[in-house]
């Protein structure tokens, strides 16, 4: 089966009025520059696209952006999703400012290949031609287009134009394909309406696929949506993937409500976030450093957004100079590991440098926080296995879930399975929960392990009449907010490790046992004889201190004692009766009901021989323990099966 051909996007670069709009008409015959005022100043002010196939069928969406130094904030929301970049030098003018802070934008990006078209050769003379193009090779040197073609052309008489279509086909076969089976992003570049159709919006699709029909979320507001429409390359479709341009017809959603920067995703995957940690580069000709808690311009993909920079360590850092940070945004950005910025100047606004995100949904750090930077460190440099374990470890006893890694490593499904994999072959994570998907790291594992038995070894201490400490007294003692499913989790695998055992609700070590020395076995003894001559009218637990003369935990405690033995049965936290009583009470019932078939508790208690104090809490717990059906206000005996009689 032959496979479909590939889609990529091409982005101009270069100074206003070097032929970018002219050369992207001349190979493609749409004119980009679609305002009034683009058309009647002849210059392009916002971003225009068009389309353009290759001989070996390849799809090439344009997105042509404008020159002029005012209009940068445009320009850059065009090249966030580019995969290519086209630099423009006209022929006449040879390298001008904007040629020279395009390309750098382009380089901070990390935009992995490109070409410069040398345009307006009809111009010059082949010796002029000559010298611009030493300068554009001198110009790039250093940077990703050191070794790019260069491509003399004239939009006006169409020479060069063949060989530039050749050698956009020979760059498109190195690009690497884009994660089509990743999480779902498309940055929104345009937004309008359509008479009949309501709210569109356009933009590259980063990764993922996007279908007609599909229920999707407009970030950072959070807007459900449905895909009404698709369109790529001018032409109605099914679905788009990865790497191709697109509108999308959105229902439900008002054009006001949609803005350039926004991102049409899928929902429970990117999470806004107003925290951002980076590794930032300035340029070496930035106009100047950055100091600690600057504020600043970020540009990420077709957002900008205002944040102060928190840098680790240094306190300032100057032109030419990297660093780690953490960048405190104003309003809140969607974005995934890996992804590239652009920072300016907050005033007067100019281009400082760039760098890419490592964890897009940080925690606020402290300046000294412990293991910082070896954290910063991992997450710019090491494997995806060693990252996705940096934000499993990060997310803490919360945890992570398998969709929200993918989304923080913005790769395919099939790279981020298998480093997950890894992980856990390599007991660095384990899943916590099966029906959430979600993981949790070793480190803050052991550390739960280790209080929890600190925590059931200060109960047995402070109780050592109790069997074992409930498990929502626990949890409490760890923290309430603690999963139920993880601490079951965790009770598990230390019980399978021989470091804690669970009986039903309780929780004790395995070695731990209720020890009763002398006085606490001849107290119990006379609690049960107590119990055994007051027959169907006990003493309430409140009564016991004053008549044995001891504590009241002490009390309860042997209570227990009493009752876990078969002594004494628990009818609530109050009353107890002694074993004997007991069976004889059930006995009694048993018979009655088989001769009258239902009682009162009034008539229950006349048949035990007992008063109203007892037999109330008696009935109840003998419904609960299905001897008895509660019908109305009488009682009818089940049968063993658990059905009336």
């Amino acid at each position: 089966m032959t496979a479909p051909p590939r889609s990529l996007v091409l982005g101009t670069a270069g100074h206003i009025d070097h032929g970018k709009s002219t050369l992207v008409k001349a190979l493609t015959g749409t004119d980009p520059d679609r305002l009034k005022e683009e058309k009647e100043r002849g210059i392009t002010i916002d971003l225009g696209f068009a389309f353009l196939t290759l001989p070996n069928g390849a799809s090439v969406g344009i997105v042509d952006v404008p020159g002029h130094e005012k209009l940068i904030r445009n320009m850059l929301a065009g090249v966030g999703g580019i995969d290519l970049v086209m630099l423009v030098v006209a022929a006449d003018e040879g390298i001008m400012p904007q040629t020279r802070e395009h390309l750098a934008i382009c380089d901070l990006l990390g935009i992995p290949r490109g070409l410069v078209a040398v345009t307006k050769t009809d111009l010059v003379e082949p010796e002029w031609l000559a010298l611009v193009t030493d300068e554009v090779r001198r110009t790039v040197r250093g940077t990703f287009l050191e070794d790019a073609p260069i491509v003399p052309v004239s939009s006006k008489t169409g020479a060069g134009l063949p060989r530039l279509v050749e050698t956009i086909q020979e760059l498109a076969a190195d690009i690497r394909t884009r994660p089509a089976d990743g999480p779902l992003r498309l940055p929104i570049d345009r937004v309008f309406t359509v008479k009949g159709f309501g709210t569109v919006v356009t933009g590259t699709l980063i990764s993922g696929r996007l279908r007609e029909e599909e229920t999707v979320v407009i970030l950072p507001a959070g807007i459900s949506s449905r895909v009404r429409g698709l369109q790529s390359h001018g032409l109605k479709t099914a679905e788009i993937a990865a790497g191709q341009r697109a509108a999308v017809n959105l229902q439900g959603v008002e054009k006001d409500q949609v803005a350039r920067g926004d991102v049409v995703a899928r929902a429970g995957q990117f999470r806004p976030s107003r925290l951002i940690d980076v590794r930032l580069r300035l340029t070496g000709d930035a106009p100047a450093g950055i100091k600690m808690r600057s504020r600043v311009r970020i540009h990420l993909g077709t957002a900008e957004a205002m944040g102060r920079v928190v840098l680790f360590p240094p306190r300032e850092i100057a032109p030419g100079d990297s660093s780690y940070a953490q960048i405190r945004l104003e309003s809140p950005l969607v974005a995934a590991s890996g992804d590239r910025f652009i920072i300016r100047r907050y005033s007067p606004v100019e281009t400082l440098g760039g760098g890419v995100i490592l964890d897009p949904t940080p925690v606020k750090h402290r300046l000294r926080e412990e293991g910082l930077l070896p954290a910063l460190e991992t997450l710019h440099a090491e494997s995806l296995a060693d990252r996705l374990a940096v934000k499993v470890h990060r997310a803490g006893l919360s945890g992570i879930d398998r969709e929200s890694l993918a989304a923080f490593a913005n790769l395919s499904r099939k790279e981020t399975e298998a480093a997950l994999a890894q992980l856990v072959q390599a007991g660095t994570v384990l899943m916590a929960d099966k029906e959430s998907e979600t993981f949790i790291h070793r480190d803050p594992l052991e550390d739960l392990k280790d209080r929890i038995v600190s925590a059931v070894s200060a109960f047995h201490r402070d109780n050592p009449l109790k069997p074992g400490i409930p498990k929502e007294e626990l949890r409490g003692r760890l923290g309430g907010g603690l999963p139920l499913r993880l601490l079951n989790k965790t009770l598990d695998l230390l019980a399978r490790d021989n470091r804690a055992a669970v009986d039903r609700d309780l929780v004790r070590l395995p070695d731990f046992g209720v020890r009763l020395g002398g006085t606490e076995t001849d107290t119990i003894a006379r609690i049960v004889a107590l119990y055994r001559e007051a027959g169907t009218q006990p003493p309430l637990r409140e009564e016991l201190p004053g008549r044995i003369g001891t504590d009241a935990k002490t009390v309860a405690d042997l209570l227990r004692q009493a009752a876990s033995r078969g002594d004494l049965v628990r009818i609530n936290d109050s009353l107890y009766f002694h074993r004997e009583a007991y069976e004889s009470i059930r006995r009694i019932l048993r018979e009655t009901l088989a001769a009258r078939k239902e009682l009162t508790v009034a008539e229950m208690r006349d048949a035990i021989g007992t008063t109203r104090k007892f037999a109330v809490p008696l009935a109840e717990h003998l419904d609960s323990a299905k001897f008895t059906l509660r019908v109305g206000d009488k009682r009818r005996l089940m049968e063993t099966t658990g059905g009336p009689s």
